[in-house]
């Protein structure tokens, strides 16, 4: 990285168990005791609260005292403003990197697991001690990334937003949407008006999580994408056929030149990305997003060379 200006490294973390629970009750006593009147034990989530505390003290320890610094909580990412020249240090489980990976646009980012054994370690795969040495391969060029595809929403009116794991759209409460959905692929474009739980669109990365759940209950799934596979699977969930709605065209894949069109025909439908569902789009009645394989990808740093 080069340049006058210092990086600024932004370390993204999310609240602990603990503190979700001193919101709620007040005080530690307090949330001891709901927790042991459920059979819980709030020793197991301060242990968990005071890793993720020292996993946080060491990254902050590891950042060079000329170089500039941010922080931002998983809450506050839909408001928090990433510059271009910014590394991004994820703090917390997988599912943090994929929140934080549809605001950046190539920025590098480290993702560390502060409670190793407990989370899947496929997007936090550096412990703590790790980021000093990754830091310095990233201000060196030295830094090895793995590019994953995303997820690209567009409406018509030119709103988008972007997703690592999968983009959802259906309705904003999960029941039944209707809409006509239309697949191009390979010059031809299929179309289908449905109704039905809504749309999963998913990435490789995305493929071992809610795609895979789906891909299993299907008799004969598209073939699910590598992370860095520049193609999409997509699913329809539960789609029901009647006299004016039809449910042969619920999964496939989608490479750089495909594309699926959803035309709501029905109110209430939303679009968001890999969960977060406040930060969402809304179809108003007859709108059209269209999803694809999106032209930027998260950079995840894996290693110096």
């Amino acid at each position: 990285m080069k340049g006058s200006l210092a990086p600024r490294v932004v370390v993204v973390s999310r609240r602990s168990e603990l503190d979700e629970l001193l919101v709620r009750h007040g005080t530690r006593a307090a949330a001891a005791w709901y927790l042991k009147a459920r059979g819980g034990d709030l020793a197991e989530v301060i242990h968990r609260h005071e890793l993720l505390q020292a996993a946080l003290t060491t990254v902050s320890a590891a950042v060079p005292a000329d170089w500039r610094r941010g922080a931002v909580d998983r809450d506050d990412l839909p408001r928090f403003l990433f510059a271009p020249e910014d590394v991004v240090v994820a703090v917390g489980p997988d599912g943090l990197v994929a929140n934080v990976a549809k605001y950046l646009d190539r920025q590098p980012v480290i993702g560390v697991d502060p409670d190793p054994g407990r989370n899947a370690g496929v997007l936090v795969r550096s412990a703590p001690g790790d980021v000093v040495g990754l830091l310095r391969a990233v201000a060196a060029g030295r830094a090895v990334t793995e590019p994953r595809t995303m997820v690209r929403a567009v409406l018509d009116d030119g709103q988008e937003l972007v997703g690592l794991n999968e983009v959802y759209v259906g309705h904003v409460s999960h029941q039944s949407a209707r809409y006509l959905l239309a697949e191009t692929a390979d010059g031809r474009t299929r179309r289908e008006r449905q109704s039905s739980s809504g749309l999963v669109v998913g990435s490789g990365t995305g493929a071992t999580g809610w795609c895979a759940s789906i891909a299993r209950d299907r008799p004969d799934p598209p073939r699910l994408p590598t992370p860095d596979e520049p193609a999409l699977c997509w699913f329809v969930r539960e789609a029901w056929p009647s006299p004016v709605t039809g449910a042969s065209l619920t999964a496939g894949r989608l490479g750089t030149e495909n594309s699926l069109e959803l035309t709501a025909e029905s109110d209430g439908l939303v679009a968001f990305a890999d969960g977060l569902e406040a930060d969402r789009l809304s179809l108003a009645w007859g709108q059209r997003i269209t999803l694809s394989v999106a032209p930027r990808h998260l950079a995840l740093v894996t290693g110096a060379h």
